[in-house]
């Protein structure tokens, strides 16, 4: 089981938004028999063992083990990542991508990148799982509160001349055996479960 999985496959995707099939899906974190599904989700066993095929065809759960009941053959099932993400490119030409987007301070395009990574980081990292190596990759993640707007754009200056300085030191368009790299840096407001902080928000410039 890998930690995450990123769903290409229209089909696919399709079968993991079932509701009663994601419920499943949650269930199969450890392996367990349709038997021991049907009491936990409340359904038939001939209806769990109906959704668990439809999983099973498209490579989303997989067989752990089989065991021999007299004449019968149990089987132990179990989900192949212990979480998912559906990648745009299973919405095919509608699927999010950053040319359908001007404005590079917008939502939009910060949503559009986001699929990007999705899409182009899944795809690289099931060829590297398929060829048994490891996928280099960096990530940084943090929250800052800032005082007031103005140190927010100060912020925003700053963080682009320190990336562009450190671009300029490291890239090199002649290396014989680089490969380019995409930095991703984003910055949005983080959500808040407190509604005098939302509506004070609402109300900032």
């Amino acid at each position: 089981m890998v930690e995450i999985e990123v769903i290409t496959d229209p089909a696919a995707a399709t079968s993991a938004l079932d509701p009663v099939r994601a419920r499943l899906l949650a269930e199969l974190s450890e392996p367990a028999s349709a038997a021991t599904l049907a009491a936990r989700v409340g359904l038939t066993r001939q209806k769990v063992n109906y959704h668990l095929r439809a999983l099973e065809r498209h490579r989303l759960v997989a067989v752990a083990e089989e065991r021999q009941w007299g004449g019968l053959t149990e089987r132990l099932l179990v989900a192949s990542a212990a979480s998912y993400v559906v990648s745009p490119s299973a919405l095919g030409a509608v699927g999010a991508r950053v040319d359908k987007t001007n404005d590079r301070f917008s939502a939009g395009h910060l949503i559009a990148l986001a699929a990007r990574v999705v899409n182009e980081v899944g795809e690289i990292w099931q060829a590297a799982r398929k060829a048994d190596k490891r996928l280099a990759t960096l990530s940084i993640d943090t929250t800052i509160r800032f005082r007031s707007p103005a140190d927010r754009a100060f912020f925003t200056r700053d963080l682009t001349e320190a990336v562009a300085t450190l671009a300029a030191r490291y890239h090199d368009e002649t290396a014989p055996r680089g490969r380019p790299h995409r930095l991703f840096v984003a910055s949005y407001p983080a959500p808040s479960t407190d509604e005098n902080q939302e509506r004070r928000d609402a109300r900032a410039p």
